[in-house]
């Protein structure tokens, strides 16, 4: 699907958008409003190969995705309808770049309790830098190398969760990672 056949589909107003990795800390566009938000039906997962961002061809990194099944905090955004065009071209050419993500419009709890649908980016599990799950030992070497265009994967990982903590989200899974990829980059360093 191309940006036009998306922009189809998107409601008339303004536009909401689902941060749930780095678009939670570096959103990259202004926004009127933003809110925690809580979406069901899918998670986040360190689950793509990162070759150009937080690795390369030879030593890939992971960025997170959405898979299905579970649910996810995140933070939307609020793009008020006069930018949201301008808006949705920026993510476009950061996040569908390789498409590796399908856009999608999902359905978020925001404050209060309301409902709104919302631009994401789910992972594509067809595309050849999808990782799938990938076990702590697996998933920490990768972000352990990782370092490419915008950085370090462990710092990606670290802001990523530092962000999910202020949130009052905890991922047992992702801080276990962390904590081991930590461990096996100052082995590098040292030796």
């Amino acid at each position: 699907m191309d940006l036009a056949q998306f922009r189809a589909l998107l409601p008339r107003g303004d536009l909401w958008v689902f941060g749930y990795a780095s678009l939670m800390w570096a959103p990259a566009f202004g926004h009127r409003e933003h809110s925690p938000a809580f979406l069901y039906g899918y998670h986040r997962s360190l689950c793509i190969y990162s070759h150009r961002h937080r690795g390369t061809p030879e030593k890939p990194g992971l960025v997170m995705g959405l898979c299905r099944g579970g649910s996810c905090w995140g933070m939307a955004f609020r793009v008020e309808a006069p930018e949201a065009p301008r808006v949705l071209r920026t993510l476009w050419q950061r996040e569908m770049r390789n498409i590796v993500y399908q856009p999608r419009l999902v359905r978020l709890r925001v404050r209060r309790g309301r409902v709104v649908r919302a631009l994401s980016f789910v992972a594509d599990p067809g595309h050849g830098q999808f990782a799938g799950d990938l076990d702590v030992e697996h998933t920490a070497r990768l972000v352990a190398q990782g370092r490419g265009g915008r950085g370090h994967n462990v710092e990606y990982l670290r802001r990523t969760l530092a962000h999910m903590h202020d949130i009052g989200v905890r991922d047992a899974h992702l801080d276990r990672v962390l904590e081991r990829a930590q461990v096996l980059r100052l082995r590098r360093r040292r030796s």
